[in-house]
């Protein structure tokens, strides 16, 4: 959802829906203005596909709302965050989503913004 409005764009459970069934992510634009992009993402027992990284030329802050996840990156290293945990990954750090919560919906809030 992005939109340029002299009132608040409101994202409310109802409205924009955190529903999704078991293996599935959504990637939700909730603001974009220049280098800045905010993103709401759910998901339920999701894991990347084999064999794919994420390789971004925007650093991405991402930060876990509800469930919890694991995120991959190519030199091995997993860390594990759940609701408040927050984590920085610098522009072309490759990784990916090697878990997420098996039964609960997990719900992240990423923020990417031009390297820095």
């Amino acid at each position: 959802m992005t939109r340029r409005a002299d009132r608040p764009v409101v994202c409310t459970r109802a409205k924009c829906g955190v529903d999704v069934a078991p293996g599935e992510e959504r990637i939700e634009l909730l603001l974009h203005r220049g280098s800045l992009r905010v993103e709401r993402i759910v998901s339920l027992d999701y894991v990347s596909p084999d064999g794919f990284w994420y390789d971004q030329s925007d650093d991405e802050w991402v930060t876990v709302l509800s469930g919890s996840g694991v995120l991959e990156f190519d030199d091995g290293e997993r860390i594990e965050l759940g609701p408040g945990d927050a984590l920085l990954i610098p522009a072309h750090v490759r990784h990916r989503v090697a878990a997420t919560h098996a039964t609960e919906t997990t719900v992240w809030l990423a923020v990417h913004t031009a390297a820095g």
